[in-house]
């Protein structure tokens, strides 16, 4: 039944998710009004039909270039994607949207209730739908960021939203799988109370060191198999460490000797990027199985260990493989901007809700981040006007 309504979703969806010019590298890539870009509106072949040569763009000049950054869970707030509704297809792909989901993700992302935008089974694809619908605006109005385009990252679930628009992925079929991995990650949550604790330390602070220690305390408390480890990497001296919830206590009332200097606990519903996830594998790992992936176009980082994907197999063991493994942002981020002295940087932007990833850069690079902007996914009042008289 599953790998009927994938099939579903991926044909019914292709001639009309294709033209969307985020959601195929090839056609992404031309600028509005182009030759090209007025062939995309009629329906293109499947994606195995196309030569490979076409799939395939030429490796570009580093310099003069671009990056994109893709938010994850908890970027998202009420109110976002009412800037982009009047960019060209976002509108549909909010359609296509509510197809796969099956509600309306357009009135919960410009309506809400908040707590209901930040449950996991919303939130994620909330996050990767706005996402993708802010490359519709930087390709309206900066055209050339998206040519120019050598390399995409994203954060946990928007490490998808950037498989998408680097052609490896066709966009209803990885939000099918997004909803999938969202319903599996929720019913993981609720089987043992756990969350996740961000952690700003002194520079001595030892932070496997201490998630031992939680574990050593949740041991005595008679807890089997306690769970406590980082679960991303941010910046130098940054964590976000997930766990168990009398583990990310400890390390709060602990907080002094363990050197850390700020912790604050993350409104999510479980221990993401840890062994808690492991339930939720085997649900991701089918539906990976039975939607197309390719090799992306463009460079595109691994949450798991920082390195480019090379084929469509490396992506789908390694989106399974991210659900119970941290997610290495700060060495991505090293990996995407090493060069050597004197070479510029690319222009950077943040392609999604908030301006968290915009914080990790400017404190893992600043050369990098001088080149950084964020796409806006709200709207100022004249845009508001603009949209209710399109209702």
């Amino acid at each position: 039944m599953l790998a009927l309504m994938v099939a579903r979703l991926g044909a019914a969806s292709r001639r009309k998710v294709r033209g969307l010019g985020s959601l195929g590298r090839g056609l992404a890539t031309d600028p509005p009004g182009s030759p090209d870009a007025a062939a995309a509106e009629s329906p293109a072949p499947l994606p195995d039909s196309e030569p490979a040569a076409e799939r395939r763009r030429a490796r570009k000049d580093p310099r003069g270039s671009s990056v994109l950054l893709f938010p994850g869970q908890g970027s998202q707030f009420v109110g976002m994607g009412r800037g982009l509704l009047k960019y060209p297809n976002v509108r549909e792909m909010f359609s296509v949207a509510q197809q796969v989901l099956g509600y309306d993700l357009l009135a919960l992302c410009l309506q809400g209730p908040e707590d209901q935008l930040r449950e996991t089974v919303h939130c994620q694809p909330a996050v990767f739908v706005t996402s993708l619908a802010a490359v519709e605006r930087l390709n309206h109005e900066n055209p050339k960021a998206i040519e120019t385009c050598v390399a995409a990252a994203g954060f946990s679930v928007g490490e998808y939203a950037a498989l998408v628009f680097s052609g490896s992925m066709n966009f209803a079929e990885a939000l099918y799988a997004v909803k999938v991995r969202a319903e599996a990650m929720q019913e993981a949550s609720q089987l043992v109370p756990s969350g996740m604790l961000s952690v700003t330390g002194r520079p001595q602070a030892q932070y496997k060191a201490a998630c031992l220690q939680a574990e050593e305390h949740c041991s005595s408390l008679g807890i089997k198999e306690p769970v406590c480890s980082v679960a991303n990497y941010l910046f130098p001296d940054g964590r976000v460490l997930a766990g168990h919830q009398q583990a990310l206590e400890f390390l709060q009332q602990n907080s002094g000797q363990l050197q850390f200097l700020r912790t604050k606990a993350l409104p999510v519903s479980g221990a993401f990027h840890t062994e808690l996830m492991a339930s939720a594998a085997e649900a991701l790992r089918k539906v990976l199985r039975q939607v197309e992936v390719r090799r992306p176009e463009i460079n595109v980082y691994s949450n798991v260990d920082a390195k480019r994907y090379m084929n469509a197999d490396q992506v789908r063991r390694q989106l399974v493989k991210q659900l119970v493994a941290p997610v290495k942002w700060e060495q991505t981020l090293h990996e995407i901007y090493e060069r050597t002295q004197g070479t510029k940087f690319p222009d950077t932007y943040e392609v999604g809700p908030g301006r968290q990833l915009g914080a990790t850069l400017v404190k893992c690079n600043r050369k990098a981040f001088m080149t950084y902007a964020n796409v806006e996914v709200t709207a100022d009042e004249e845009d508001d006007d603009d949209v209710e008289a399109k209702k």
